[in-house]
């Protein structure tokens, strides 16, 4: 296998796992309480990471000011958004999760306009229109009427997401952040947040867990998060930014099709065309996202790379 192909295997995976993980949690979230399934993840993530940076060579492997900066309180928000995301998950289809959160990827750029001097132009705001319209489609399952509330939180989670990912780009920006410390600082805040919140929900219900909650459990700390998060750095930096969020891109399509074929989900004509106009709507909004900030750069105009996902994402 070519290189180029090997490196978008991984991506494709990457987006693949990522895709799955809403199934998984609305899998352990059926088992156990949301704050005490957070924990859980964050726990196992926090000692897959710590592992992970003492087996390093290079380099120091203590935090710098610059990280702890950046890592603390961008450990808050995205416990913001995991504890939404997760709660919503519990209320909503794994295919919906996943084909709602990736509004975020729209979203971003218009929250991050230090990358996108004098505004974006009028057809990501066509695209980001698109993805409204297939929002209210998803939401309406078998006709229209009142929105689910996990949908809602979906929603909120999405527009979580990308406020996380704007603030990953102005704290990060110019500064020597290390991304594998970076992340290991925002498990361990993770961990800190949700361990009391767990305690009174019932730590010992861990303790109890069967063998499949617990496959769940590691499944979403150490190939969501940790594997998925390493694998996406290698990949990264061995293509280019415009190949990788195309092929991290593809994450709803996972989400959908797991959802549908493992998690038993049922996508009626409406939600099957909020499906198609979702992922349709991001890949639009993306590419002119993408190829205005280019344009930016080709003209001597300074400008922060806009993530397609969070790229910290636990």
């Amino acid at each position: 296998m070519s290189e180029t192909r090997r490196t978008d295997a991984v991506l494709l995976l990457v987006a693949l796992v990522w895709g799955s993980s809403y199934l998984s949690a609305q899998t352990a979230v059926s088992a156990l309480p949301v704050l005490t399934v957070l924990f859980a993840r964050y726990a196992l993530s926090s000692v897959a990471c710590l592992g992970v940076m003492g087996a390093g060579r290079r380099g120091p492997r203590r935090w710098t000011h610059d990280e702890v900066r950046a890592g603390v309180p961008l450990g808050l928000t995205q416990a913001m958004v995991l504890v939404v995301e997760t709660y919503g998950v519990a209320h909503t289809s794994a295919a919906n999760a996943g084909l709602i959160i990736s509004l975020a990827i729209v979203l971003t750029p218009l929250l991050d306009r230090s990358g996108h001097p004098g505004g974006l132009p009028p057809a990501f705001y066509a695209a980001a229109g698109v993805c409204v319209l297939a929002v209210g489609l998803l939401m309406s399952d078998h006709g229209f009427q009142a929105p689910r509330l996990g949908d809602l939180l979906m929603l909120a989670a999405a527009g979580l997401r990308a406020v996380h990912v704007a603030l990953v780009g102005r704290f990060t920006a110019r500064r020597a952040v290390r991304p594998l410390q970076l992340t290991t600082l925002q498990t361990l805040v993770g961990t800190a947040l949700f361990l009391p919140a767990a305690a009174v929900t019932g730590l010992s219900g861990l303790v109890r867990a069967d063998g499949a909650t617990w496959t769940q459990l590691l499944y979403l700390a150490l190939f969501c998060s940790v594997f998925a998060f390493l694998a996406q750095t290698w990949a990264v930096q061995r293509t280019s930014a415009s190949r990788a969020s195309l092929l991290l891109g593809t994450e709803p399509v996972w989400a959908a099709l797991v959802g549908v074929v493992l998690g038993g989900d049922r996508l009626g004509p409406l939600t099957g065309l909020g499906a198609a106009l979702m992922v349709a709507g991001t890949y639009w909004g993306q590419s002119v996202e993408r190829a205005h900030r280019a344009q930016l750069d080709s003209s001597g105009r300074t400008t922060t790379a806009t993530a397609p996902t969070a790229p910290t994402t636990v």
